[in-house]
């Protein structure tokens, strides 16, 4: 699905804007805000605008060219206007690099649409991260199921035997804890970490407030460069070239989490412990001394230097594997220290820390309420105006509430349908051969399906199943295969298994929100409505709810679509060579119409900023052009975060937004 729409450093830097600015009044593109910002929603039936009816792949194909040639008379009149003479705008300029430098400032990319944000560029960073833990989270279930059948073989051979070695095996059989430490290694490896030299004060991207679901998300995009110690600071070798004037070490960010008995955390002032001498075994007793040196002696430079460091507090969260949540809290300058008897009768450093003024309000004393309560019952729920819009279809209800209308309307003008209706005109293929598992697939080297998508699974166990990264077409087990329900090469099959409601806003119509956790790789729903062929849609007015299966596009990289993993082997009936294929090379034959038949995706917001991407998924079938359109998370997404959204199948910065 597409996005449908409506010198000097500083004289470089305007006309970039300028170029922005006519990008986005032809195509509809809101800028990307401090926060996030859904653009406007397609569903509104009160929107102040005027609707523009959705043009279809076909004719954005046409109108491409001529939009182009607006952009570049603009630009060029924009420059006459104020310049004179127009001059070029470079198309390679120098973006900006990710030194040590906290300050410094270049010149933004050019590249088709806009330099990323240092929102985008963490959020980008966070994914990658998402994608290497999933990765070796599936290592190790590898690794665990393999060790268990060795076990098991073990016990079979020696039954009886009296010098049977018990244990040996039982060690190797737990799942790894640390697969988050070993994406970190490959990140530090292939040079991935975003902000690899430490800094003073804010981290680009990073605002009071956010949140990150481990600490191994911190070192990943250079936030806290230490998985494990509590004070992050620069050592000697930061004190040649722009911090000479300064006394190393100093530190740059704390972590408060509650492992020292000796801290006393008052929101806007902290009275922190320093470290050294704490029992790791998790009962926060003290059983030595501390002493002045490392992130001690860098905290107390701070004091003499006035220099602040980054606050994060961390809290039980049971939705982050390693069983906490951080967020930054700000700012706080380290304004005391002393050295003082500790609860345990050992020698501690104390230091207290006050918040800057200036700042974001701290979101809450407790983190976990950042974005609002979750309601526990029905009857707590403001501005219900339907309890079930499933109508009883969904294992799940989803309640809709309204507090903007008066007086409150349920969402209407729809039938809810609880998987795909198939027009009279298309007819779906039913080769698909299946593998020979039983019970759930196992070995990815003998299952066919596993075979299909490079010969591994595409989804790891954890968390109900997870998808491990975006594929160009994901093939799971079918009506026809010998595995069960429960196998994890059916992770999209299962329905909804999170908690949504739909909601009005204010402004841009119906939105969906969820009450629970979704973790990175989490299907959420797919996107369902009536299967037709584009061709029958093109002349429909006022459909906005139209999704092109651009599958086939999007593997081959058309009209400027991002490639994905292409670990995936096509079955010859369907390959990319057909003549037919050649023929709709730029327009998807068939698509999904959600319009007057459909589920909670149709309410799902686009945004310029999204939390979800699109997968194409075949099981009952292989025609890459019917392909099941699923809706993934592409970040861990907190209950009530402030929407959900989605990335098209393309890759366009197009998105819905899940509020």
């Amino acid at each position: 699905m597409k996005r449908q729409g409506g010198g000097n450093n500083t004289k470089t830097l305007s006309r970039f804007w300028r170029w922005k600015m006519v990008v986005q009044s032809l195509e509809g593109v809101g800028s990307v805000q401090s926060s996030i910002d859904v653009a406007a929603n397609p569903h509104s039936e009160d929107n102040s605008s005027p609707k523009k009816r959705r043009v279809s792949s076909r004719l954005q194909v046409k109108q491409k060219p001529q939009k182009e040639l607006l952009v570049r008379q603009r630009v060029e009149l924009l420059d006459d206007n104020e310049q004179g003479p127009r001059k070029k705008l470079q198309a390679n300029v120098r973006g900006r690099q990710t030194g040590e430098v906290a300050d410094s400032e270049e010149l933004p990319k050019a590249t088709d649409s806009v330099e990323k944000s240092d929102r985008v560029r963490v959020k980008e960073t966070l994914r990658l991260f998402n994608k290497h833990y999933l990765y070796f989270v599936q290592e190790e279930e590898k690794r665990a199921v393999k060790a268990e059948a060795q076990k098991k073989a073990s016990r079979a051979a020696k039954r009886g035997a009296k010098n049977s070695k018990k244990g040996d095996l039982k060690a190797d059989t737990k799942v790894a804890k640390r697969p988050d430490l070993k994406a970190l290694t490959k990140m530090n490896d292939e040079k991935e970490i975003l902000f690899p030299s430490k800094r003073f004060g804010s981290i680009p991207g990073i605002d009071v407030g956010h949140q990150f679901y481990s600490r191994a998300e911190m070192v990943a995009v250079g936030f806290h460069s230490h998985w494990l110690n509590g004070i992050d600071y620069m050592g000697q070798s930061y004190s040649k070239g722009k911090y000479s004037n300064y006394t190393m070490p100093l530190a740059v960010a704390i972590v408060i989490s509650g492992m020292y008995e000796d801290d006393l955390d008052n929101a806007e002032e902290v009275v922190y412990t320093g470290q050294g001498g704490h029992n790791l075994t998790g009962d926060k007793r003290q059983f030595r001394d501390q002493v002045l040196e490392r992130g001690n002696l860098a905290l107390k430079n701070c004091v003499e230097q006035d220099v602040p460091v980054r606050v994060v507090r961390g809290h039980d969260c049971k939705s982050s594997y390693c069983g906490k949540i951080y967020t930054y809290d700000g700012l706080y300058k380290v304004v005391k220290y002393w050295a003082e008897k500790g609860i345990s009768g050992f020698t501690v450093f104390k230091y207290r820390l006050k918040r800057l003024e200036g700042q974001p309000l701290l979101t809450t004393n407790q983190v976990q309420f950042i974005n609002g309560r979750v309601p526990q019952s029905i009857s707590e729920i403001r501005g219900l105006v339907c309890e079930d819009i499933t109508g009883g279809l969904e294992d799940i209800a989803i309640p809709a509430t309204n507090l903007v209308d008066d007086p409150p309307v349920a969402p209407t003008g729809y039938t809810y349908c609880k998987s795909i209706q198939v027009a009279q005109n298309v007819k779906l293929p039913t080769d698909a051969t299946g593998c020979n598992c039983k019970g759930s697939c196992v070995d990815s080297k003998t299952c066919e399906c596993a075979k299909l998508n490079g010969s591994d699974f595409p989804y790891v166990h954890r968390d109900g199943g997870r998808l491990i990264e975006a594929k160009d077409v994901v093939f799971e087990c079918g009506p026809k295969c010998g595995c069960g329900p429960s196998c994890v090469n059916r992770t999209s099959q299962r329905g909804l298994k999170y908690r949504f409601e739909v909601f009005r806003t204010p402004m841009k119509g119906w939105a969906v929100r969820s009450w629970d956790f979704i973790p990175a790789g989490a299907p959420v729903c797919e996107y369902v409505g009536i299967l037709r062929r584009t061709e029958d849609v093109d002349s429909a007015s006022e459909n906005y709810y139209i999704f092109d299966i651009d599958c086939l596009q999007t593997m081959k990289g058309l009209d400027g679509r991002e490639r994905r993993s292409q670990a995936v082997c096509i079955p010859t009936v369907n390959s990319l060579e057909r003549p037919d294929d050649q023929r709709s090379d730029n327009v998807p034959e068939y698509c999904i119409d959600a319009g007057s038949n459909g589920n909670i995706a149709r309410f799902i917001n686009h945004s310029c900023e999204p939390n979800l991407f699109v997968q194409c998924v075949l099981s009952s079938h292989h025609d890459i052009k019917l392909a099941r359109v699923m809706l993934f998370a592409a970040d861990n997404i907190p209950p009530l975060q402030v929407s959900i959204n989605f990335f098209s199948a393309s890759q366009i910065l197009v998105s819905w937004f899940l509020s």
